[in-house]
């Protein structure tokens, strides 16, 4: 489920399918993205996901993705469970040129309508698959875990290489016995626990760029 014209608008001109537009009173569909359906008065406040919900919803099929052949940077998420944090990093991901979006097996659903809504249409134009940790090493990536505690600091370590960034669940971040490669961190000199991660995320996706010089 897609919500508002925006986001209808960027799911058809990245080619997805939507199937069908539910337009409410006051909304005006996307022309000519797929058949119309009138609602009456006060039903879309009913089955939209946010309290002032857009006017226009639509429905989008579903496509099967991967990361392509040849990747050179992926971000990885390992049991994310927050949609906000996931549609962040989705669209700070696509910000940067990233490959694809990785989400391990008991992540949040990619397309939950608030992980729709946070990528702020990066989800249409970017891959985003579901895959193991094993399943992206066979890819001929180095997974880079990262830690709040510990590793090299993320602009010491070397970013020019084929990586997986891998960022782990908001509660508990990444398992120290995790199945990396190497560990980085984001320094960080105040006293705060760690950084949220998204934040952290899109910190070292943009270290990325530095390193490799911006294309």
């Amino acid at each position: 489920m897609v919500e508002g014209e925006h986001l209808i608008q960027q799911a058809v001109d990245a080619g997805w399918e939507v199937e069908a537009q539910f337009v409410a009173p006051g909304g005006e569909p996307v022309a000519g993205a797929a058949p119309v359906h009138l609602m009456a008065p006060n039903v879309i406040e009913r089955i939209a996901s946010t309290d002032s919900p857009r006017r226009v919803l639509a429905t989008v099929r579903q496509r099967e993705r991967r990361v392509p052949e040849g990747a050179d940077l992926v971000v990885v998420g390992e049991r994310l469970a927050d949609p906000g944090n996931v549609g962040t990093i989705i669209r700070s991901a696509e910000a940067v040129g990233a490959a694809a979006v990785v989400l391990t097996p008991g992540s949040v659903d990619a397309y939950s309508p608030k992980v729709v809504r946070s990528t702020a249409g990066s989800l249409f134009r970017i891959p985003v698959v579901t895959a193991t940790l094993a399943e992206v090493r066979g890819m001929g990536l180095t997974l880079l875990g990262t830690s709040s505690h510990h590793g090299a600091s993320h602009t010491a370590a070397d970013l020019r290489r084929a990586v997986a960034v891998v960022v782990g669940n908001e509660a508990h971040g990444l398992a120290d016995d995790a199945d990396v490669d190497e560990w980085i961190t984001v320094r960080q000199p105040g006293p705060v626990e760690s950084l949220n991660v998204a934040m952290a995320t899109t910190v070292i996706l943009f270290e990325v760029v530095r390193q490799r010089g911006e294309r």
